[in-house]
């Protein structure tokens, strides 16, 4: 396995580096550098504490994660999220309380059970997961049509059904 160098700065007081569950996992933990309260029908960033400074040819892709996804309404507004090579300002993580109402005051992330209502993220919480992708740089070719160059599987949007 070749490691690649991505360099961290830590920004904010307490910040938790993100870290690997498991040996072989391709995604590693992301943690709230603060509190946050997620209100129904809510989009928030929740903030990392941590800056990258990522090497050409790179992304990191934010992901969610699958318990969060499974037994809350909070949703990673822009799955995946890209983080630019070039891009230094701190991590943040979009998140969407997709409750349409409250039937509980108040709900820590760690809570089970899908419940609606307002989410309250604690600082440390692990809300997402990054990615590293190696990312081509794209060379179009013009041509005058695409139909004979590869094979055409033969339909458009929702040809092979839902």
């Amino acid at each position: 396995m070749n490691d690649v160098k991505v360099y961290l700065e830590i920004c904010r007081k307490d910040a938790i580096v993100p870290t690997y569950a498991n040996e072989g996992d391709s995604g590693m933990d992301v943690y709230a550098a603060e509190d946050v309260l997620i209100e129904p029908g809510q989009t928030v960033i929740v903030p990392t504490g941590i800056k990258l400074a990522i090497p050409k040819g790179y992304e990191i892709q934010v992901r969610p994660r699958s318990g969060i996804s499974y037994k809350t309404p909070l949703r990673i507004s822009n799955s995946p999220g890209t983080i630019d090579s070039g891009y230094r300002d701190e991590l943040g993580i979009i998140m969407t309380n997709t409750s349409e109402k409250s039937d509980y005051s108040l709900i820590e992330i760690k809570s089970s059970g899908n419940k609606k209502g307002t989410y309250k993220i604690n600082k440390g919480d692990r809300i997402a997961q990054i990615v590293l992708q190696v990312v081509p740089r794209i060379n179009f070719v013009k041509v005058d049509s695409v139909k004979d160059i590869g094979s055409d599987r033969g339909g458009g949007f929702g040809s092979t059904g839902v």
